[in-house]
């Protein structure tokens, strides 16, 4: 069996001996290591497994490769037609990254319910009591948050949701059960409905053609008024014309986007303009356990295909999840 491995930067930046050492226990001998396109593209040609990246260029040279083990959870720059037809079995982060991205989800919910960011510009107690009466200022108890995608990362949302008193309500187009804390699950079809229950929208879903502009103009009017929208995992799944028409007519008392359908966010977009709008430059999946988490599925997944048995973290390439 030949492996390529080709790190990514900002995930992992490099193999280190001790990680080819554990790579070699799972039996594998012929591992290559890649850091530039050029030797990529020369090596797959003859590459059993591919752990980095994904393109047509790469799949053109691909001559033998069965399995490509992407170093992210998201995968839509993978899912190009000959990819999707082809026998490759593609595995992912998938399921890794939830509690993470819970835990940024309620950053920015909190940054706007306890106006974090207003707060922390005063720099003297003046202003206090005037914010204290702020209407802005809100509890969370007692709301309602629908949970769109019921994966590895709505479950840690609607867990933290669940602590903070949310009623938590979901919407999947698979899961039909989930944690006791989900007093409700239902198909994308029901999205409307939910909508109309839910104060706050947690956008945890990937990214698919199913998926694109899925928050739109009438998920905002079915909201009841002063709701939030926070997204986390995908840009291009809320519908930004439509999110600063809900934010400009008051519909909307906020949002919080990790995530923007052009990233990186230019200077001239408008979100910008929004007092109650958080943008953080999609840091969500920063982790100091995500290089534990991801090698460690990385050379199980070794170990499973050597054996060949199921492999972890395993994408649909047809759903795109």
């Amino acid at each position: 069996m030949r492996v390529v491995i080709m790190p990514r930067t900002h995930i992992w930046p490099e193999v280190l001996p001790h990680q080819l050492k554990r790579l070699k226990r799972a039996g594998i001998e012929d591992i290559v290591v890649v850091t530039d396109r050029e030797s990529l593209l020369r090596e797959v040609r003859t590459a059993d497994a591919l752990v980095g990246e994904m393109d047509p260029e790469i799949l053109e040279h691909a001559g033998q490769l069965k399995w490509v083990q992407a170093l992210a959870s998201g995968v839509d720059a993978f899912l190009f037609d000959a990819f999707i037809e082809s026998d490759i079995v593609l595995t992912s982060e998938k399921g890794l990254v939830g509690e993470h991205l819970g835990d940024h989800a309620f950053a920015l919910l909190l940054g706007l319910t306890r106006m974090i960011p207003q707060a922390s510009r005063q720099r003297n107690w003046d202003g206090a009591m005037r914010m204290r009466m702020r209407m802005e200022n809100r509890e969370l108890s007692g709301k309602t948050a629908a949970i769109i995608g019921l994966g590895g990362t709505g479950v840690s949302v609607a867990r933290r949701a669940s602590a903070f008193g949310l009623r938590c309500l979901a919407v999947d187009p698979d899961v039909t059960s989930g944690p006791s804390h989900v007093e409700r699950i239902v198909t994308p079809d029901k999205l409307l409905d939910v909508a109309a229950e839910s104060d706050i929208i947690f956008v945890c879903c990937p990214k698919t053609a199913e998926t694109t502009n899925l928050i739109g103009r009438d998920v905002f009017d079915a909201m009841p008024s002063d709701g939030y929208v926070i997204n986390v995992t995908r840009g291009g799944i809320i519908d930004e014309t439509a999110l600063m028409e809900a934010l400009d007519s008051g519909k909307l008392a906020g949002a919080g986007l990790d995530v923007v359908s052009e990233e990186p966010l230019p200077d001239d977009n408008p979100l910008w303009k929004y007092d109650n709008v958080l943008i953080t430059p999609h840091t969500a999946g920063a982790s100091q356990f995500r290089v534990d988490r991801i090698l460690e599925r990385v050379f199980t997944n070794m170990e499973r295909f050597q054996r060949d048995e199921p492999l972890e973290g395993v994408i649909d390439k047809r759903k795109g999840y």
